[in-house]
């Protein structure tokens, strides 16, 4: 591959600055699961036991092919400041509780493996309205 400065492109192409705007939370989750959804039979691996590690250790936990892998591979991620596929990452990244992050990695609700389809349906409920319950629907026509 041969590189060239930015001068010596500008007179083969028009070169532009990148003007994206920042990705919203939800925009990050929804990139994350669209790429889960375009192979959603992959098997991709899950994190052991998340919710009994200390924090510092589920903080660095990975795994090769992961959902978590999955969009670190992702370069538009990356450039929105993913920066590395651990729990910890993850979780700062998306805006995530640990609770929500682990329905989507651990080994306790998938076993070793995951479809990607299952992940990606985990991480589009977060996406979803709060459902509201019968009290709460009584309480609003009741009271207003």
């Amino acid at each position: 591959m041969k590189h060239h400065t930015l001068d010596e492109l500008r007179t083969v192409a028009e070169v532009q600055p990148c003007s994206a705007r920042p990705m919203s939370r939800e925009d990050r989750l929804d990139r994350w699961a669209e790429l889960l959804e375009r192979n959603p039979h992959w098997r991709l691996s899950t994190l052991f036991e998340t919710e009994y590690q200390a924090p510092d250790v589920l903080a660095a936990m990975r795994n090769d092919h992961s959902p978590l892998s999955v969009a670190f591979g992702d370069p538009v991620l990356r450039a929105a400041g993913l920066s590395d596929d651990t729990f910890g990452e993850a979780k700062r990244f998306f805006e995530l509780e640990d609770a929500q992050l682990h329905d989507v990695i651990c080994y306790c609700h998938f076993g070793a493996t995951v479809p990607a389809a299952s992940a990606a349906r985990q991480i589009r409920a977060m996406l979803a309205p709060p459902r509201i319950g019968l009290f709460a629907m009584l309480r609003q026509a009741v009271f207003g």
